[in-house]
């Protein structure tokens, strides 16, 4: 639980452009969207993609599929979840990472889901709905952008692979930010009602939020419009279960420069999930911050690249 007291310490802490040595609060968001826009584009000239891949009928249930260089007869797959605060990015900006992976045999998928609406989530009632009844496509467009139907169409989209790609051998998670609090919960599935168990067998959480409820009374909240019983139930710290997927390796990835609240999540999840009997690692990584950390994927000689792609084995 968080310790921190005041409103604005609490925004200050969940406010990830607040804490970078590199650039301003001002300037550096902007740059991140830059970045990863750039990087996807260049990953999306070299390799062999196959894009808008719909996973489910909403607009936003789409995946892009960036296919191994030299593929064998099955090969891993990375399936990456975009962060944004569950607001902003998306599928289209997130296709930087794969380019390093692609040449080591490693298929990428990015995963699309929808954001919350400017302006403010859907009703509350819409939302119960949601929940109860394990969303009618109708139901679901009330439900767009509420977290409950976020953390479904991640979990939906994970069947899909399964089902459509029988090549597929092992997916790997690498969620960033709100992205890593989506794929946490993919790890704590009850997988029997979708009838498929995804064959996960590892997952890279880097810089992620395991707990929602310090950020309900933040500007985080303006756009998603949690309720207490909402952040509670999509809280991954508060779902760690002893594990299904015995296999699974996770990776709690933390930035140096993140701020203490970041930092004291990833920290105590991972404890969670060791304490649970998970096999789990924490890693923190020095000079990056919130946004670089994730960035960096593009390139091969980074750490965590190289930690990621010496975990997927090719073979």
């Amino acid at each position: 639980r968080s310790l921190v007291a005041s409103p604005q310490a609490l925004e200050d802490q969940y406010s990830p452009s607040r804490w970078s040595r590199r650039l301003d609060r001002d300037t550096i968001i902007g740059v991140h969207f830059e970045v990863t826009a750039a990087g996807t584009e260049r990953a999306r000239a070299s390799a062999q993609t196959l894009l808008h891949v719909p996973y489910g009928n909403g607009d936003g249930e789409k995946l892009d599929i960036y296919f191994p260089t030299n593929p064998s007869e099955t090969f891993p797959v990375l399936v990456y979840i975009h962060g944004g605060y569950w607001q902003c990015l998306s599928k289209d900006d997130s296709g930087f990472a794969a380019p390093p992976l692609v040449s080591q045999g490693v298929a990428v998928v990015a995963v699309g889901y929808d954001i919350a609406p400017k302006g403010g989530c859907c009703p509350a009632e819409a939302a119960a709905a949601c929940v109860a009844q394990r969303p009618s496509a109708l139901t679901f467009v009330l439900c767009l952008g509420h977290m409950d139907a976020m953390v479904l169409q991640v979990r939906r989209s994970l069947v899909f692979l399964m089902a459509q790609y029988p090549r597929i051998r092992g997916i790997y998670l690498c969620g960033h930010s709100a992205g890593a609090q989506l794929a946490a919960m993919a790890l704590s599935t009850d997988w029997t009602e979708f009838q498929v168990v995804p064959d996960i067998k590892g997952a890279v959480l880097v810089s992620g939020v395991y707990d929602l409820e310090p950020i309900l009374h933040t500007y985080v909240n303006d756009a998603l419009n949690m309720s207490r019983e909402v952040a509670q139930r999509n809280s991954p710290m508060r779902h760690v279960t002893s594990p299904v997927l015995a296999a699974c390796e996770v990776l709690v990835v933390v930035a140096q420069h993140d701020s203490p609240e970041f930092r004291r999540q990833s920290q105590e999840y991972s404890q969670a999930l060791r304490a649970a009997g998970w096999s789990v690692s924490l890693l923190d990584l020095a000079g990056v911050d919130h946004f670089n950390v994730i960035e960096k994927l593009s390139e091969d000689s980074y750490l965590l690249t190289q930690v990621g792609t010496s975990a997927v084995p090719r073979q």
